[in-house]
């Protein structure tokens, strides 16, 4: 790309900052929104924004020579808005785990660091690999997602952290519910035969605390001791970073597993 390498990216979402940091990018980063807080120098760079919206004025008076939008985050209108002003756009939206393999390379090509992205994408492609050929094809454990307890939340087959549920050889028990992320009953959790209970570690999700599932010990999951509390932080963001939480998540289902 040689004197076509962007010198000012504006990078609108934590998982973009992450993933341009990953491929030596990180220095022609000159804005970002709320929460994109890794590597550590990101936490110095310009905040123009959060999930309410971008300060569009910032953002023109920064002369972004690249800007990376978040279409599933971003405000769809703003998102057109920028491309009016006739900014260079390119959108990362990760939705599966093989997304952030081909993200890498997109802002690779578009930062003119295509080279290192194709090694940190297969890098990532080869480790996802070994963790599915290790777990996916195991005995299958009912395995229950708890989002969020108040009220009480779970995920179907449409939220992408489905997948980390099936290649670790999980099968979520509410997959087939009809949105993303269903508000469901304890019953419907009884009901479910859950072996495993996952319940995501986070700052922001601290009310899980609240809710004990100590009290029925008619579940599997609870009776045999297999509630765990996976980095939801890392989880949730689809970045490489993600393999570490996989992982924990592939051995809590394989714990269950040896219960039943």
């Amino acid at each position: 790309m040689g004197e076509e390498r962007p010198q000012r990216i504006i990078a609108l979402s934590p998982h973009a900052v992450e993933l341009l940091f990953s491929i030596g990018a990180g220095e022609q980063i000159v804005a970002t929104i709320s929460h994109a807080d890794y590597p550590e120098q990101a936490k110095s760079i310009e905040v123009i924004g959060d999930y309410r919206g971008v300060t569009l004025e910032k953002l023109i008076a920064l002369k972004p020579d690249l800007v990376v939008t978040w279409s599933g985050g971003n405000k769809i209108n703003q998102i057109e808005q920028i491309k009016k002003l006739g900014y260079k756009v390119i959108d990362s939206d990760p939705q599966s785990l093989q997304d952030i393999a081909s993200n890498l390379r997109l802002l690779g090509e578009a930062t003119g660091h295509l080279a290192k992205a194709e090694i940190i994408a297969s890098q990532f492609e080869q480790e996802l690999a070994k963790i599915a050929t290790k777990y996916h094809s195991l005995k299958k454990v009912k395995t229950f997602y708890q989002l969020w307890s108040k009220p009480l939340m779970t995920i179907s087959n449409k939220s992408w952290i489905n997948q980390f549920i099936e290649l670790c050889g999980g099968v979520n028990v509410f997959a087939d519910a009809q949105t993303g992320y269903p508000t469901i009953s304890v019953e419907n959790v009884l009901l479910s035969g859950a072996q495993v209970i996952l319940i995501p570690d986070d700052a922001q999700t601290r009310s899980h605390e609240l809710f004990d599932w100590k009290r029925w010990q008619v579940l599997p999951a609870v009776q045999n001791k297999q509630v765990y509390h996976p980095n939801a932080k890392v989880l949730h963001r689809p970045t490489p970073r993600v393999l570490a939480p996989m992982r924990e998540v592939c051995q809590q289902i394989d714990a269950a597993r040896a219960t039943i």
